[in-house]
C-alpha cells in the first residue's frame, strides 16, 4: 500500500511540473494552525530533522508540499530534493532550510507577504513513514510590522483552497494551553468538514498547561468529537532548540512525559509523535484506498484526454521525408481553411459561448450595428431652414422665385444621401476586422508546433482579405454614388407633392387639437379676385374641363389664381411641358398618392390657416417669410420621404455586397490560395521547423500520460 502513497507523490510532482495540478484532487494531509501553535515543531519531529525556517511572525510564506519517502535500508543516508532544483540532492538539512528561505524570498519578496506558489520538497529517510504533508502559513489576526493590511484574509483564503479539497485530510494543530473554543484551526476545519470525518486534531504544548489541569476530555473525544480523533504531542521547547537537543532525546522525553503523567498514562500508547506518524500513514493509506474507485475513473478520463492532447502535438517522426512533409503541410493547410470556413458558417466544434464570433458576429454587424447606425442619421441632419431657402434662391438664378424649383430638391437631398456612406464603409471594415480575427485566433495545437507555418498561413489569408477589402469598399461607395446620381421622384414609395401637402395638413390638424390656447386673429375674407377665380374654375369644371388642370397666363397675378392651383403655384408644373417638379401631375391626381380629400379642400384649409396666422400685404399676397416657411416644411417632408427610400435600399444592398464580394469570396478562395502559395517542396523545411517550447510540452504530455497509465495500473491492481 505504501506504493500508492509513492505513486500519489509522483503524480503530484509531475502535475506540478506542468502546472496542471488541479486536474486531479490527490489525497494529502494539510497542516493548519495559528502562528506559534507548534505546527513547524510537529513536522520536524515527524521528520526527526531540523529543516524548517524559524523566527518571529510569519515564517511559512509559501505552501510547502512535503513528501516523505521511506528508505528500506536503516543505514541509508538521508537527503532532500526540491522540484525546482532537479538532480540536486541536499544531505545537509541546514542547506534545505536555507533553500526554503531563498526560494520563499524569490517569489514572496523580502517583506512578510505570502505567495500561493508551492515549494515541493522530498525527504528520503529510513526514519520516516511515507506521507504527503502540506505546510501552510500560520493563521494570524492582526498585521505586525510590515505585514500587508489584509494578511489575515490572504492566509485564510489560501488555507481554505487546500482544505476545501474533499480528498484532503485536515491536520488541525491547536496548543493545549489555549481555550479550545477559540481554536482557529478547528473553526476553519468545521466550515469544510462539519461532521469531522476527515479532520485529525493535534494538541501541542501539553506540558505547558497550568498545574492541575489536563486535556483528557479533548484527547478522549468527549469534548470535541472527531471521527479521526485528537492526538497529543510534546515538542521540543525553545531552549531545547537553541541547545540543539537531539531528536532521539526529544522523542524519548516525550514518551516519558505521557507514561509518567497521571492523567495521560492510560492513553500514553495513543499519544506522541511516533503514534501521530503511524496514524497519519494509516489514515492516508485508508483515505487513498477509499478514493481509489473515484481516482481510477478520473484517471481513465485523464488518460483519454491526455492521449487526445498528445495526438494534437503530432508525431515528430512524421516530418521526415518529402512525401510525409508534403502530406503534413497539405493536411494542415486544409485544416486551417476548414476552420476558417466553419467559423463563418457557425459549424465549428470549438465555438465560443462567451461572446459572438464568426458568422454570428457578422450577422450582428449587419442587423444591429449597421442598422442602428443608419437609423441614427436624421433625414434632414445639418439642414436648417436657411440652407433650404438658400438652395431655393440659388436654383432660380437671377429670376425671382415663383415656385419651388426641382433643382433645389435635388441640390438638398444629395448631401443627405452622402451621409449614408460613412456607416456603410464602416460596416465593411467591421466585417473585415471580424474575418481577420477569425484568421488570427486559430487554436489548432498541432499547427502551433510549427510557428513559421502558422505565421505564413495567417499572412496569406490576411493578404486575401486585404485584397477584397478594396473592391468591396469601392463597390459600396458606388452604391451611394448611384443613389445620388439620379433622384427618382417617380419612385412608387415617394410621397410626392400631394402626399407632402397631405402630411403637413394632417400634422397641422393634430397640432390644433393639442394646442388649447389658440391665438385668435380677425377673420379676413379672401380677395374678390380669388373668389372670382374660384367661380370661374367651378364654371369651367361644370363645362367638362379636367378637375385640377387650370389654364392661366404665366404672367398672371398669383392672387387671381384658382384655389386648386395652389400646389402648382409652389411647384410650377402647370406651364411646363416636362414632368412637374417633385412628382408628376398624374401622380398628384391619382388616388394612390392624393390625400383623402380634394385639392380644393387642401387649398381652402391651408389658405384659411395661413390667413389666420399671417397678415396680408397691400396686393393680397401671403407674406414672404410665411411662404418660405411653408416651402421649407414641404422640402423637409419630401427629403425625409426620399431619404427613407434610399436608406432602406442601402440597408439591404450593403450587407449583400459585403457577403458577395468579401465574405463568400474569401471563404471559397481561401483553400486554393493557401495551396497555391505554400504547398511548395522548397518551403517544407522552413515551414515545418518545430517550436522548441511545443516540443517540450509534448514531452511533458508524454511523461504525464505514462504516469497516468502507471497510476491507473497500480490502482486497478489494488482494486
Amino acid at each position: 500500500m505504501n506504493d500508492l502513497i509513492e505513486l500519489t507523490n509522483k503524480v503530484q510532482t509531475v502535475l506540478s511540473s506542468i502546472s496542471s495540478h488541479e486536474t486531479l484532487d490527490l489525497p494529502q494531509i494539510v497542516v493548519v494552525g495559528s502562528q506559534s501553535s507548534g505546527k513547524s515543531s510537529v513536522l520536524e519531529t515527524i521528520v526527526q530533522r531540523d529543516f524548517l525556517p524559524r523566527g518571529s511572525g510569519i515564517i511559512t510564506r509559501r505552501p510547502l508540499i512535503l513528501q516523505l519517502i521511506t528508505l528500506p535500508q536503516p543505514t541509508a543516508l538521508e537527503y532532500g530534493e526540491f522540484l525546482h532544483l532537479k538532480e540536486k540532492k541536499f544531505y545537509d538539512f541546514s542547506d534545505i532550510r536555507h533553500e526554503i528561505e531563498r526560494e520563499t524570498t524569490r517569489l514572496a519578496g523580502e517583506n512578510k507577504g505570502i505567495s500561493r506558489m508551492p515549494i515541493h520538497l522530498r525527504i528520503y529517510s529510513p526514519k520516516v513513514l511515507t506521507l504527503t504533508l502540506v505546510d501552510l502559513p500560520g493563521l494570524t489576526k492582526i498585521p505586525i510590522g510590515d505585514q500587508p493590511s489584509d494578511i489575515e484574509k490572504q492566509i485564510r483564503s489560501l488555507v481554505m483552497d487546500y482544505i476545501s479539497n474533499p480528498n484532503s485530510i485536515i491536520l488541525a494543530v491547536t496548543p493545549a494551553n489555549n481555550d479550545m473554543a477559540n481554536s482557529e484551526s478547528i473553526k476553519l476545519a468545521r466550515q469544510v468538514d462539519p461532521e469531522g470525518k476527515r479532520t485529525v486534531g493535534v494538541l501541542t504544548k501539553l506540558d505547558l498547561m497550568d498545574a492541575g489541569t489536563n486535556a483528557l476530555d479533548v484527547l478522549t473525544g468527549r469534548a470535541y468529537p472527531l471521527k479521526l480523533g485528537f492526538i497529543g504531542v510534546v515538542n521540543r521547547s525553545q531552549q531545547d532548540i537553541l541547545t540543539n537537543k537531539a531528536m532521539v532525546d526529544a522523542i524519548k522525553a516525550e514518551n516519558d512525559f505521557f507514561l509518567q503523567h497521571p492523567s495521560y498514562r492510560n492513553i500514553a500508547h495513543r499519544c506522541g509523535t511516533k503514534y501521530l506518524s503511524r496514524q497519519l500513514n494509516a489514515i492516508l493509506l485508508a483515505h487513498i484506498k477509499e478514493k481509489l474507485p473515484e481516482l481510477r475513473t478520473k484517471l481513465s478520463g485523464l488518460i483519454s484526454q491526455t492521449q487526445k492532447e498528445l495526438a494534437q502535438y503530432g508525431d515528430p517522426t512524421f516530418t521526415t521525408g518529402a512525401v510525409h512533409r508534403g502530406s503534413l503541410v497539405l493536411r494542415l493547410l486544409t485544416k486551417f481553411a476548414n476552420d476558417f470556413v466553419a467559423a463563418i458558417d457557425g459549424t465549428s466544434a470549438e465555438m465560443s459561448t462567451k461572446e459572438l464570433c464568426g458568422g454570428a458576429r457578422i450577422y450582428f454587424i449587419f442587423n444591429n450595428v449597421f442598422g442602428n447606425a443608419l437609423d441614427a442619421i436624421p433625414p434632414c441632419a445639418n439642414l436648417n431652414n436657411n440652407d433650404i431657402r438658400t438652395a431655393i434662391r440659388n436654383s432660380t438664378g437671377p429670376r425671382p422665385s415663383l415656385f419651388v424649383p426641382e433643382l433645389a430638391f435635388d441640390l438638398l437631398v444629395r448631401p443627405q444621401i452622402k451621409l449614408l456612406e460613412a456607416p456603410s464603409l464602416r460596416c465593411v471594415e467591421l466585417v473585415y476586422e471580424e474575418l481577420m480575427k477569425i484568421c488570427h485566433n486559430s487554436e489548432n495545437k498541432e499547427l502551433m508546433r510549427y510557428p513559421k507555418l502558422q505565421t505564413k498561413l495567417v499572412e496569406v489569408v490576411s493578404e486575401l482579405l486585404r485584397e477584397r477589402l478594396g473592391p468591396t469598399s469601392t463597390y459600396v461607395e458606388s452604391l451611394i454614388a448611384i443613389e445620388r446620381a439620379y433622384i427618382n421622384t417617380n419612385h412608387p414609395d415617394f410621397l410626392g407633392a400631394a402626399g407632402a401637402m397631405a402630411s403637413l395638413e394632417t400634422e397641422s390638424k393634430k397640432k390644433k387639437k393639442i394646442d388649447k390656447r389658440r391665438v385668435s386673429f380677425p377673420r379676413v375674407s379672401p380677395p374678390s379676385s380669388v373668389i372670382s377665380a374660384s367661380s370661374r374654375a367651378d364654371e369651367e369644371g361644370s363645362m367638362g374641363m379636367p378637375n385640377g388642370v387650370i389654364h392661366r397666363d404665366p404672367n398672371a397675378d398669383p392672387s387671381s389664381m384658382p384655389k386648386d392651383s395652389f400646389l402648382t403655384y409652389f411647384f410650377g408644373g402647370a406651364h411646363k411641358n416636362e414632368r412637374p417638379a417633385l412628382g408628376s401631375q398624374e401622380m398628384m391626381n391619382s388616388s394612390q398618392y392624393a390625400p383623402p380629400f380634394s385639392v380644393n379642400s387642401v387649398m381652402e384649409t391651408e389658405l384659411e390657416r395661413k390667413l389666420e396666422q399671417a397678415s396680408l400685404n397691400n396686393d393680397g399676397h401671403i407674406a414672404q417669410s410665411d411662404r418660405e416657411g411653408l416651402e421649407a416644411q414641404l422640402i423637409r417632408t419630401l427629403i425625409t420621404s426620399y431619404f427613407n427610400i434610399v436608406r432602406k435600399n442601402i440597408q439591404d444592398l450593403v450587407p449583400k455586397a459585403v457577403m458577395h464580394l468579401l465574405v463568400n469570396y474569401s471563404r471559397e478562395a481561401v483553400q486554393n490560395r493557401l495551396v497555391a502559395t505554400l504547398y511548395k517542396e522548397e518551403l517544407f523545411n522552413e515551414l515545418l521547423q518545430e517550436d522548441e517550447a511545443m516540443a517540450s510540452e509534448r514531452e511533458k504530455c508524454k511523461s504525464l500520460l505514462e504516469v497516468y497509465k502507471q497510476a491507473f495500473e497500480i490502482i486497478n491492481n489494488a482494486l
